[in-house]
């Protein structure tokens, strides 16, 4: 199968092209490389992917994208944004020109095709849902931060297209997902990160805050399922489907690292939510979805690969 993944040289982009890569498929990356964070560490993932197409371009170019489906693809998996909650607030015109408009000049040169089209959403989209754990029916109409605005304009934009233009369309939730590659500001790699320099972690609220995390190679299997079954129009969740609190958090990573965290105190954030939870029977239904890798074993992996790139002085600060 020939793909196009858009923001593949991303942390989960890059993961996305490299299981399509082990089972034979064709990936091509679209990535602007821009500075959101280091671009050497998405160029470094970039150079790893042996065998995928790497463009440079950026996905509000019509001409560009225009350029590049000429190539004709099987399916499109649609990454590339810009991520985070906070940083969305302090430029959401920015978050909604390349999530929001972005996402609609991609649909706009497949109207013509039926190309699948894989969208990654995020559990942002829930905002303030009091039901728990979120299914994907819940009525979400409370987004607390631009940024999960933009998700969820990027998955009606997705139903519209998809009832004018009948391009079979998935659209994922993910939630909190980290590992290997995640980004040097997510708070799995930033904690550890200050928990192994032996300094201060910034800790938001009283720590009873949950998020249901998610590893990185669960979400992986979960993009690959809904891409090979991906027809009509279908919204899913991908999440571990447990929660973890932010004090249960700190403490497992000071045992995954063997360090005590220092904590530094800090009250919420606009823009946080005081849970996330995911509900995937639907995904484990339809698309033979079964997360299996708990926190622990995940911190545990995250760890190893971050000493191992930090002895080899390959990790951006």
């Amino acid at each position: 199968m020939k793909v196009l993944v858009t923001g593949g040289a991303g942390f989960i982009g890059s993961h996305v092209c490299e299981r399509l890569l082990a089972r034979g498929d064709e990936p091509w990356v679209l990535d602007n490389f821009n500075d959101s964070y280091d671009p050497a560490i998405k160029r470094a993932n970039a150079r790893a992917l042996v065998g995928a197409e790497i463009v440079e371009g950026d996905i509000r170019d019509p001409e560009c994208v225009r350029a590049v489906l000429r190539a004709g693809f099987d399916a499109v998996i649609h990454l590339a944004a810009m991520a985070g909650v906070r940083p969305s607030i302090r430029d959401p015109l920015h978050y909604a020109d390349v999530n929001v408009r972005g996402t609609l000049v991609l649909l706009d040169e497949l109207r013509h095709d039926r190309t699948r089209f894989v969208f990654a959403s995020s559990s942002s989209v829930y905002g303030e849902n009091e039901r728990v754990p979120f299914r994907e029916d819940d009525d979400i109409h409370r987004p607390v931060s631009p940024y999960a605005a933009t998700k969820r304009a990027g998955e009606l934009f997705c139903r519209t297209h998809h009832h004018l233009h009948g391009t079979p369309i998935t659209c994922l939730r993910f939630f909190t997902v980290y590992g290997p590659r995640q980004r040097p500001e997510m708070a799995i790699h930033s904690f550890v990160r200050k928990c192994l320099a032996r300094e201060p972690i910034p800790f938001f609220g009283d720590g009873t805050t949950r998020r249901d995390y998610t590893y990185i190679d669960d979400i992986v299997d979960g993009v690959v399922r809904a891409l090979d079954r991906c027809r009509g129009f279908r919204i899913y969740n991908l999440g571990e489907s447990q929660t973890v609190s932010l004090s249960e958090l700190v403490a497992a990573i000071g045992r995954a690292t063997g360090v005590a965290p220092i904590l530094d105190p800090q009250p919420m954030q606009l823009g946080d939510v005081l849970v996330t939870y995911a509900d995937v029977s639907r995904a484990r239904a339809e698309l033979g979805y079964e997360p299996r890798t708990p926190l622990a074993s995940g911190l545990e992996r995250f760890v190893a690969w971050y000493r191992e790139r930090e002895a080899a002085g390959a990790l951006a600060r």
